[in-house]
């Protein structure tokens, strides 16, 4: 590589490593691409588009990286990878696309973290800001790359971020900034719970104003500001985003204020409840207009493979939660339909567990599912994990789990695909895990 290329290091390509190159190019700034793989994707396009940009695929070199002045670090790199800690440990500054964001964008940021709900969340509040007619900018760990949202004519950018991209993030200052919700995720990167929750409040960092979330004390930072805005689903106090009963019905509420019946929500459970205040909390901290807020509120029928319905057969519906990589997500489901229904769940889980604990879902499967149908590497961790309250099925693909489930489930049920675990034992993606259990699920008689 050429020394005065060495001083901006983009480490890692994919998605956010091409745009880090495509800002620095434009910026002007000299950069080489560095990349443990031997083809990464973008490859052929970095190639293509900036030859002049140099690269070297394959194990990472401690020598080359010490050498640099910055280096650009993907998310999917851990900063304990060796050769760039031992970068760091020879002073070397290390920077990601969201610092790089922060440092540029002329508008204000809005930060969202959590362990889920992020991507509904993000794009809610998006939704609710064009309803207020703003130029709004959505992205970061969701859809476009950040750097590729750089834009004068924004008026406020939406960001969901990783734990991973914050692990990189230094300056972020964001106008406003939540973590949405913690439980265990990723142990196969971090220490423990707890150096994983140090990455995810690295969000609240010079934040002007913080969103708190009422009912997850490990989500709240350690210093509470003067100027948070709190949600949860209990009854709120004054300035306070919560649930309020009144004659028989249930309310999103904003302190005494009533806002909007529950039942004129297109999305259902507790955890969607949870995910509309959280977006009314950080929309009155831009001070969105109320009835443009609840427009987009009463409008949003959710995310794709994010607990979505998709159909009613012989009285039994059929909800797709493929995002519920992790053991928080699917406990959200399993709560957030269970509670209050009628009838029973069967749970279709399984995957890849990421070193998790699923101690933890072993009392609300006991309590709201009437069978747990598991597949994937980690079936039979997940099956031990549940005990014997419950009856287990285990299967070898999703539309084996479909046609078992349709078996199982009696009228009144609901049969759910919430797998608390990751998907590429199987599948490319969590998206992939969804559209073939959604396509078996379309495929029933």
């Amino acid at each position: 590589m050429q020394s005065s290329q060495q001083a901006h290091i983009v480490v890692g390509l994919g998605q956010s490593g091409l745009s880090m190159v495509r800002f620095l190019v434009r910026s002007g700034q000299p950069c080489s691409v560095v990349d443990s793989r031997e083809h990464p994707p973008g490859l052929d396009i970095l190639q293509r588009d900036y030859p002049q940009v140099a690269v070297q695929c394959g194990p990472l070199s401690a020598e080359l990286l010490s050498a640099a002045t910055v280096l650009y670090v993907s998310p999917g790199l851990a900063l304990s990878t060796p050769a760039i800690a031992s970068a760091i440990a020879q002073g070397v500054r290390i920077s990601g696309d969201i610092d790089v964001l922060a440092q540029h964008a002329r508008a204000p940021i809005v930060a969202i973290t959590g362990s889920n709900a992020k991507s509904t969340v993000t794009t809610l509040l998006g939704q609710m800001c064009a309803a207020a007619q703003l130029h709004v900018a959505v992205g970061g760990n969701l859809g476009v790359p950040a750097l590729d949202l750089l834009d004068d004519a924004v008026d406020v950018y939406v960001m969901e971020l990783s734990s991973f991209q914050l692990e990189t993030t230094s300056h972020l200052r964001a106008r406003v900034a939540v973590c949405l919700n913690i439980s265990e995720d990723h142990m196969d990167r971090y220490l423990d719970l707890q150096d994983y929750i140090a990455a995810k409040h690295r969000i609240f960092t010079g934040a002007q104003t913080v969103v708190i979330n009422r009912d997850d004390v490990a989500s709240q930072p350690s210093t509470v500001p003067a100027t948070a805005i709190s949600f949860g689903l209990g009854v709120p106090q004054a300035g306070e985003f919560g649930l309020v009963e009144q004659a028989g019905e249930s309310y999103l509420a904003l302190g005494a204020q009533l806002l909007l019946p529950v039942k004129q929500l297109k999305v259902r459970g507790s955890h969607n409840y949870a995910n509309a205040l959280a977006a009314l909390a950080l929309g009155s901290a831009l001070d969105l207009p109320m009835p443009a807020m609840l427009s987009a509120v009463a409008a949003f029928t959710g995310l794709e493979h994010r607990c979505q319905w998709l159909r009613q057969v012989q009285g039994v519906d059929w909800y797709n939660d493929s995002k519920a990589t992790n053991v928080g997500a699917a406990l959200a489901a399993i709560e957030g339909l269970g509670a209050g229904h009628a009838g029973r769940l069967v749970l279709i889980a399984g995957g890849e567990g990421k070193g998790a604990d699923f101690s933890s879902l072993q009392a609300p499967v006991a309590q709201y599912c009437r069978a747990v149908i598991v597949l994937g590497r980690d079936a039979e961790r997940l099956a031990h994990a549940l005990g014997a309250e419950v009856l287990i099925e285990r299967v070898a693909d999703l539309e084996e789990a479909v046609a078992v489930a349709a078996g199982l489930a009696q009228g009144g049920d609901i049969v759910v695909l919430a797998p608390a675990c990751a998907s590429l034992d199987m599948f490319k993606n969590f998206e992939e895990r969804g559209e073939i259990f959604a396509q078996a699920v379309r495929n029933l008689p």
